[in-house]
């Protein structure tokens, strides 16, 4: 009986240490996996670094290779865009050139036919019966187009008319001003005072007009095309 016990003890001691044996190994087994999974992140984060790394260097690269493409598109590009800036600029002058030379030929157009129109306005203006024909003859050789027409037609009955009453006539310009001015055509205003005697105004009278006269060039000179009193 007492061996009984013994076998029951030790039984029970060797069921209990077959029982607790593999607990054991589960356990280690349990952390074995546990040191794995640890090592398996701590090799990810170590490859972490060197691929970002990687990622940076491929970056660079391709921005070096863009710049270096860019320079050289740029310098293949520089004779062009040098000669079109020429071009440009030899435009430009050509233009401004082209403008000075127009400006200038018609400011010297306007003075001449300026001149011009003073002088003739002392011509049209002035008159000696016994000059008449003079008279006549410089006004017609100073005028063109409608003004020409209209004095012509209207000469002889003027003619007879100064004649009749002894007229004469001084005229002085005192201003003019270019109104508007081309290279052919220019309109010149005039301020004229008059000296007039006749048989029956023996003392002499003077009568201030205002003038308008368009000047157009013919043949190289600058001849009155229309003469307006308003």
């Amino acid at each position: 009986m007492h061996l009984d016990a013994d076998d029951e003890v030790g039984g029970t001691v060797h069921a209990e240490s077959e029982d607790t044996e593999p607990d054991s190994a589960t356990a280690v087994s349990a952390a074995s996996p546990d040191k794995t999974g640890d090592t398996n992140a701590e090799a990810s984060v170590s490859e972490a670094p060197g691929s970002h790394a990687t990622t940076s260097r491929t970056a660079r690269r391709r921005l070096a290779a863009r710049a270096r493409t860019a320079v050289r598109l740029a310098r293949k590009g520089l004779p062009h865009l040098a000669v079109l800036l020429i071009l440009a600029l030899t435009v430009s002058t050509a233009v401004l050139g082209w403008k000075y030379e127009h400006r200038r030929d018609i400011d010297a157009a306007g003075q001449a036919a300026l001149d011009a129109a003073t002088a003739y306005a002392v011509t049209l203006t002035s008159v000696d019966t016994g000059n008449l024909d003079a008279n006549f003859t410089a006004v017609l050789d100073g005028s063109t187009g409608e003004f020409r027409d209209t004095y012509t037609k209207s000469s002889t009955q003027l003619r007879q008319l100064l004649i009749d009453h002894k007229a004469a006539g001084h005229g002085v310009v005192l201003q003019s001003a270019i109104k508007s001015a081309s290279e052919n055509e220019v309109v010149v205003l005039l301020f004229v005072d008059q000296t007039v005697s006749n048989t029956d105004m023996p003392d002499p009278r003077i009568d201030h007009s205002r003038i308008v006269m368009t000047m157009q060039r013919v043949d190289g000179r600058w001849k009155a095309a229309k003469v307006d009193i308003p």
